[in-house]
């Protein structure tokens, strides 16, 4: 039987500018249609407005910190005991924390509209970064679904 690939981190290439792998997996999911280098004009056009706005932090710093920050450390799951559906909060795997904080991140940049994709993502990354902004809004909205169902904590498997 032929062995299944799989797309591991290992396998991820980081990318040329930074040389970071957390920049190249989040330019792919960024990505959209299969357009890599798209998806690559954009974050560091991105970058270079940070580095424009914000002079005293590197670009990838403020990248790393937005991340970090925007990454959720509780979520709700639902869990079907007896005839009811609770939400049950439990932890959040740091892979998981990662392609949240991301997904949301992006989202939220796809969301505004108005201005070129480039000028949301840096917007949203700076606010992210500040601790503001719709990721973060998303996050704290998480953060609170979990601590209002602390109750069912007990059933988590």
């Amino acid at each position: 039987m032929a062995k299944k690939w799989t797309a591991s981190s290992s396998q991820l290439k980081p990318d040329a500018v930074y040389n970071s792998k957390l920049v190249s997996k989040f330019i792919n999911c960024l990505m959209w249609d299969g357009k890599k280098n798209t998806a690559q004009k954009v974050f560091y056009d991105a970058m270079g407005v940070i580095s424009k706005k914000i002079r005293d932090v590197e670009p990838l710093e403020v990248f790393e910190t937005a991340v970090g920050n925007v990454r959720p450390m509780l979520e709700v799951r639902s869990k079907r005991v007896g005839g009811a559906s609770y939400q049950v909060p439990m932890q959040v795997s740091s892979k998981r924390q990662q392609s949240l904080a991301f997904r949301w991140i992006i989202t939220a940049a796809r969301a505004k509209k108005g201005k070129p994709m480039c000028l949301r993502l840096a917007s949203e990354l700076m606010d992210a970064f500040r601790k503001e902004g719709s990721a973060m809004t998303t996050r704290e909205n998480v953060h609170r679904m979990a601590e209002a169902n602390k109750a069912f904590a007990h059933f988590a498997w």
